[in-house]
């Protein structure tokens, strides 16, 4: 006997988006103690937690001339041991506490970052300040530390992704500090304990720094905790040298460095773009979106859906303090790298030429708006968007009015940031594989420079 047929139900359309939820910000306080350190407090009640970062507005740049990585190697020993504390007791001390301990480095900044229970704030505050105030550079730690600082070094060597990125930013940046990613093996086989301990004197003073604490305590308790804990403190803040300006490249210029014996290549392009301060930066970030800033952007849809040429493509603007950049990048098969090139400008230029779709536009600004919410779900999304307004000295409002802002942009926003930002024509093209399979097409766009993958031109 045959089984009864079963209708299948036809797919419908899904749902409409509902209304955007509003985004509800932790009361905070903000206070500058008399030694000049900067803090701001946020109570969030949901869990009985709390995240603290001790930022210091000094990171590699300040010293990448002269010890490109100094700022990097000095965040990773700093948490190795204090006057009064061993590496061991600084984990063992955590661990009753519920707490991790994170530091770090970039272009701009340090930074010491502590999470625990709420009902340990105060310990968890003075294991900050202790650490920013009495780190001792322990010499069998800092050993250790430069042995796998070095090993790294070396695996980024071998990752295309990283030769890029490297060279992107010497031609971009030229002479500025930012033009330097990372150190080579030999500066670090001769950094010692006194460097370290020398920029940590210089920068991990209170007059530069800021002191962000979001979680389950009262403003009130948890300042007076940072007034005990760093009141006292006392440093003179180091001047940071006037850099010098990045070039400005005229016309298109192909870098391509050279791994042989590889079957994809990664290309990057990029071009000088704008700080947060700019007035341009909320139509910058929504034209990135709907370029290639969002997994449904028009450059995913075109060489990843429609050519196959990569999985995934993506550009992003990346704002750090004295000026930003603009990039496009992607993996792809070596016999498409001129078919790809090609499409990333087309699209580019696309961009600026006519304005996009009322669809494309309502698209990106539910997107932005939406992984906006997201990012301040958790205290570290919080920790993390306070640090961006009060690190760049942004308006007081920003984040309370960053969803309104993005929302208010036209189409005719859109097209005049991507005129002025996507800069095409002057737009520089790095290329990381074997020149013998890709060096052809890298012609066909501009004037080829050659490098190895120690940076050396070839």
């Amino acid at each position: 006997m045959s089984s009864p047929v079963t209708s299948v139900p036809r797919p419908t359309a899904p749902p409409a988006l509902g209304a955007e939820r509003p985004v509800a910000w932790p009361r905070r306080t903000v206070r500058t103690l008399s030694n000049g350190l900067q803090v701001v407090v946020a109570e969030s009640h949901t869990f009985p937690k709390i995240a603290a970062q001790l930022f210091f507005r000094a990171g590699n740049a300040a010293v990448a001339h002269r010890a490109p990585g100094l700022a990097e190697m000095t965040a990773t020993v700093v948490r190795t041991g204090t006057a009064s504390r061993s590496s061991r007791r600084i984990e063992e001390d955590l661990r009753a506490m519920g707490g991790d301990l994170a530091t770090h480095a970039g272009a701009d900044t340090s930074a010491i970052a502590v999470a625990g229970l709420a009902e340990f704030s105060g310990g968890l505050v003075q294991l900050v300040a202790d650490l920013a105030r009495n780190a001792s550079f322990p010499v069998e730690e800092f050993e250790r530390e430069r042995r796998q600082k070095i090993e790294e070094l070396r695996v980024e060597r071998a990752t295309p992704g990283f030769l890029a990125n490297e060279r992107l930013r010497r031609v971009l940046f030229g002479e500025h500090p930012y033009a330097i990613v990372a150190p080579t093996e030999e500066q670090v086989a001769r950094y010692r304990p006194e460097d370290l301990l020398g920029f940590y004197r210089q920068h991990y003073v209170p007059a530069s720094a800021l002191l962000i604490a979001v979680g389950d305590f009262s403003a009130e308790a948890m300042l007076e905790q940072v007034e005990k804990a760093c009141g006292e403190w006392k440093a003179v803040p180091a001047g940071l040298p006037e850099p010098p300006a990045p070039p400005r490249n005229a016309g298109r210029g192909v870098h391509l460095v050279h791994v042989p014996g590889t079957v994809q290549t990664q290309v990057l392009v990029g071009n000088l773009a704008i700080t947060r301060h700019d007035p341009d930066w909320y139509g910058l970030v929504l034209a990135n979106a709907i370029y290639g800033g969002a997994f449904h952007s028009r450059l995913v849809i075109n060489i990843r859906e429609q050519k196959g040429y990569t999985y995934s493509p993506r550009s992003g603007a990346h704002p750090l303090r004295q000026h930003g950049y603009f990039s496009v990048h992607a993996a792809v098969r070596n016999e498409v790298v001129a078919a790809t090139l090609t499409e990333i400008f087309y699209e580019m230029d696309r961009m600026r030429s006519m304005p996009v779709s009322p669809e494309e536009l309502d698209s990106a600004r539910s997107y932005l708006t939406g992984v906006f919410s997201l990012g301040v779900a958790t205290l570290d999304g919080i920790a993390s968007q306070l640090s961006t307004v009060y690190l760049e000295r942004l308006p007081e409002d920003y984040l309370e009015t960053y969803r309104e802002r993005i929302r208010a942009l036209t189409a005719d926003d859109v097209l005049a940031a991507a005129r002025r930002h996507f800069d095409s024509a002057n737009a520089q093209i790095v290329l990381v594989g074997d020149r013998g399979q890709v060096a052809a097409q890298a012609a066909l766009f501009g004037e080829v420079t050659e490098y190895d993958a120690q940076g050396n031109r070839l």
